[in-house]
């Protein structure tokens, strides 16, 4: 636009800078090899792009330019430019998440037992398996959030434990909240954290019915590799069936290849990769790969096991790897944690906002049997365990994350480990060139593919 001035009727030409545009305050930028271009990310708008010399000399001078220049469209489009404050929006993204309910996820586990003894695992396991009681008090729990919330959707993970040594549990369970979300009309989601060592096309077709869409089972190399922290309660390997369960069973959805990479088994990463590839082809599965560093655990400590964690630049590389992959726009929260409508629940019936709580009922912040989302701190047992977590959403607790240029993507990191261990930095805060090449690449791939 043009101000007009109100006594002659002449118009007024304003620079960029005039009408409020900026550079973002969220570009990471990095030279790209061999060319004179420079490859910039935004994390707010989440998008990654190539520009010329001369695009960069105009991205420089911006607020001088006419506010009509053509570039301004391309650049805001991209998200490298602003004409508002990107911070602000970050944090009413962070308030709003708290308590808008675009859908309902709950986190349930059938057991606590698990038939594996990993080294780096941050639970402590017990035999106990969820009663038909209980049962009662998740699907009553899950009516009464869809009935505060309005929402009509509801996402649900299988989670342990191991979710399979109770498959009778997911199978009840999964009838009744169908029926409760079809109902309603709605929409209703299933996924799996599950070792993969008791898939059998029995299991598989099950998971298949109860809409289970994705599964995540995790392979920490080759053979002996995999064998060495992932074996079984009595020390017995579990590769070669895991392997063969994947192969040889039709699987009625996707299955998420983890590899938990560590000091002992990173050399393994582009053979496993290579290798599930291969794996996916011949059994007609969609298994798909990706890598994720190692790191301490109480537990994990405590038991005297733990594994030569993956630090440093080690780390950073499997975080580009991964990160990477899954490029998104910016958000408010970092996790389900940061919201009313995102609850974990043991096979007890406690509620907990994070995975890696669900198995320490000291830090439950209700149960299923009683607390309503209609009234959340009334009906909690211990509402100080509820609202630590909500408050480590934007705005961030913490004066340096909330001047960060990372806070788009990690939103002031894990709620859990800020609370219980410290803050918890994107692992390559300080190579952003190489995440901006790593993401320049694959975006290049895909177009290419394309």
């Amino acid at each position: 636009m043009c101000f007009e001035d109100s006594k002659s009727g002449a118009k007024e030409k304003r620079t960029a800078g005039e009408a409020g545009w900026h550079v973002s305050c969220y570009n990471l930028m990095a030279e790209v090899p061999g060319t004179k271009n420079v490859a910039i990310a935004n994390l707010f708008k989440g998008n990654c792009a190539e520009y010329t010399p001369i695009e960069m000399y105009l991205l420089s001078v911006l607020e001088e330019l006419d506010e009509h220049h053509p570039i301004i469209e391309r650049f805001s489009k991209r998200g490298i430019i602003a004409d508002f404050d990107e911070r602000a929006a970050l944090e009413t993204m962070g308030r709003a998440a708290c308590a808008m309910p675009h859908g309902l996820g709950l986190t349930i586990c059938p057991t606590m037992g698990c038939n594996f003894d990993c080294p780096y695992c941050f639970e402590n396991h017990s035999a106990n398996k969820m009663t038909s009681e209980v049962q009662d008090d998740v699907v009553a729990l899950a009516k009464r959030m869809l009935d505060t919330s309005g929402a009509k959707d509801l996402s649900i993970t299988w989670f342990g434990g191991e979710p399979l040594l109770a498959p009778d549990v997911i199978e009840s369970l999964s009838d009744r909240l169908m029926a409760l979300i079809e109902e309603r009309g709605g929409k209703y989601h299933a996924d799996i954290i599950t070792n993969g060592y008791l898939l059998t096309q029995e299991i598989a077709d099950m998971l298949g019915r109860c809409n289970v869409e994705t599964a995540q089972v995790t392979i920490d190399g080759m053979g002996a590799a995999h064998d060495a922290t992932r074996h079984l309660a009595n020390g017995g390997p579990t590769f070669e069936r895991i392997i063969a369960n994947l192969r040889d069973i039709s699987l009625p959805f996707r299955v998420n290849i983890r590899h938990n990479v560590h000091e002992g088994n990173k050399s393994e990463m582009d053979e496993l990769e290579a290798f599930v590839e291969e794996l996916a082809k011949q059994s007609g599965n969609d298994l798909m790969y990706y890598p994720a560093p190692v790191f301490g655990s109480d537990v994990a400590d405590e038991r005297g096991g733990q594994v030569d964690l993956l630090c440093g630049s080690d780390a950073s590389e499997v975080s580009i790897r991964q990160e990477a992959k899954r490029f998104r726009t910016g958000r408010g929260h970092f996790c389900g944690a940061h919201t009313l409508w995102a609850v974990g629940i043991d096979e007890r019936g406690n509620l907990q906002k994070c995975w890696e709580a669900i198995d320490k009922p000291a830090i439950a912040f209700g149960t299923a049997h009683d607390w309503d989302p209609a009234n959340p701190f009334a009906t909690a047992s211990n509402p100080d365990n509820l609202t630590m977590y909500l408050n480590t959403a934007c705005p961030v607790p913490d004066e340096e994350c909330r001047e960060c240029v990372w806070l788009p993507m990690c939103v002031g990191g894990c709620p859990h480990k800020r609370l219980f261990e410290g803050r918890r930095c994107v692992e390559f805060r300080d190579n952003p060139q190489a995440y901006v090449l790593a993401l320049h690449a694959r975006i290049g791939e895909e177009k290419r593919s394309g």
